[in-house]
């Protein structure tokens, strides 16, 4: 049991937990500040979500988005990082636990614990149709998807064998539209001429999504040139009809089951507990409904970020859930942090910096929206590219991705093809 009283002459104490977007880029900014900042995250790895779906399909290898957290901070002395799963906060004693049993004390906490996808009231779908959040859902994914065609290349059932080969994706918001034009690149190009008994290229790659198009987000020209370009490739894109049921043998939408081996949720998000954890408001997926300055509501030493909170973007609506946002939430807390430090109490509103929208489909179109600006196809698929590129850490991986991008758009090959760590449960699954 950690002892939670603050020892006298020691620098303030600044717990962050999650090491995602937010997290990590409030610990980075308060690397030379006077506090002593621990970093407690459930896993060792920090994670660049925005192409998860490209390990998820084969794209990319787990260890080209994913980075060990110790090593990303390695050189600033005044943070040290735990690995450990946060169960509560105790407000009144200032202090966490974790699933261990360790309480660790706080003066400052800031919490960027993310999300988890929601099945809107029927988990139990869960199983047949997983989320794409962690490395651990994209190896799942992956694994079905491939282990699907695999299956069906000795299938001798003919409806069993379409099943198999039909990959339903349900959500058609950014990741949707990504994993449903990739599959079909990788149905109709990667794995041509692999099979003697199946053509992969007969796969059926079923978009659904409720609203009435495509990346709703975007603007309609975007939307509609994302649709063209998805239908394309192959894909069958179905709006307005959300789905029904999710099992083992397929989905119910639109007053008809289709049969499919290979179910992908992309629908919705769910925070994480830590509204629960500070017994303080939340909207309807759970994200704490934060004060303009970022901090939880009768908590002015509790700052909550990225996709746990909801933040209101002045008129414009609410700060939308994606990394840059998350990002700039980080910076926002550790100047706040900073301000305190030097005695300026002042309250300091969140100003929220959209940057664009942008979105892939397939290997050679993509769609961005900067507002002042709007392009769609290749050009805007280099554009993308660029832009993710940028972001992720270290050259190494900068090189290697770009590399895995050049090579699959010439050959067609994806290097990350690879069927791992396989279960009992999903034998089941694709029985």
């Amino acid at each position: 049991m950690t002892d939670t009283a603050k020892p006298s002459n020691t620098r303030r104490r600044v717990v962050i937990v999650g090491a995602g977007f937010g997290g990590l880029e409030a610990a980075n900014s308060l690397r030379n500040a006077d506090v002593a900042v621990t970093v407690v995250d459930q896993r060792n790895h920090h994670l660049f979500q925005p192409l998860l779906y490209q390990v998820a399909t084969s794209t990319l290898a787990t260890s080209e988005i994913a980075w060990p957290i110790r090593h990303l901070l390695r050189k600033y002395s005044n943070i040290k990082t735990l690995l450990g799963t946060v169960k509560s906060v105790d407000t009144n004693a200032r202090t966490i636990s974790t699933a261990d049993g360790e309480v660790i004390p706080y003066d400052t906490l800031v919490l960027a614990t993310g999300a988890r996808h929601a099945y809107f009231g029927h988990d139990d779908w869960e199983p047949f149709a997983p989320g794409l959040k962690t490395l651990e859902d994209a190896t799942t994914i992956r694994r079905r998807i491939l282990t699907a065609f695999e299956k069906a290349e000795r299938e001798p059932d003919a409806k069993r064998r379409e099943a198999l080969l039909t990959f339903v994706i349900i959500g058609a918001g950014p990741t949707g539209v990504e994993v449903a034009g990739t599959i079909a690149d990788l149905a109709r190009d990667t794995l041509k001429g692999e099979f003697r008994v199946i053509d992969p290229a007969t796969a059926k790659v079923i978009l659904i999504e409720g609203g009435d198009r495509v990346l709703g987000a975007f603007a309609p020209d975007l939307s509609a040139y994302a649709q063209r370009a998805l239908e394309k490739l192959g894909v069958q894109v179905h709006l307005g009809n959300p789905v029904m049921k999710c099992t083992a043998d397929g989905v119910e939408y639109a007053g008809k089951f289709v049969g499919a081996a290979t179910i992908i949720w992309a629908a919705g998000v769910q925070a994480s507990p830590a509204a629960r954890w500070l017994d303080v408001a939340a909207d309807r997926a759970g994200r704490v409904v934060v004060n303009d300055d970022l901090t939880a509501p009768g908590h002015p030493d509790i700052f909550v970020i990225g996709d746990t909170a909801t933040v209101k973007n002045g008129d414009k609506g609410m700060v939308p859930g994606i990394a840059p946002a998350a990002k700039q939430q980080g910076i926002h807390v550790a100047k706040t942090i900073k301000a305190r430090l030097a005695g300026d109490n002042t309250p300091r509103p969140f100003r929220y910096r959209h940057a664009g929208d942008l979105a892939t489909i397939g290997k050679r179109a993509a769609v961005t929206d900067f507002g002042f600006i709007k392009l769609k196809g290749y050009v805007a698929w280099w554009l993308w590219g660029l832009a993710h590129i940028y972001f992720l850490i270290g050259v190494r991986n900068r090189l290697a991705v770009a590399m895995s991008w050049l090579w699959i758009s010439v050959s067609g090959a994806r290097s990350a093809r690879l069927i791992t760590q396989k279960d009992a449960a999903e034998e089941d699954h694709l029985k």
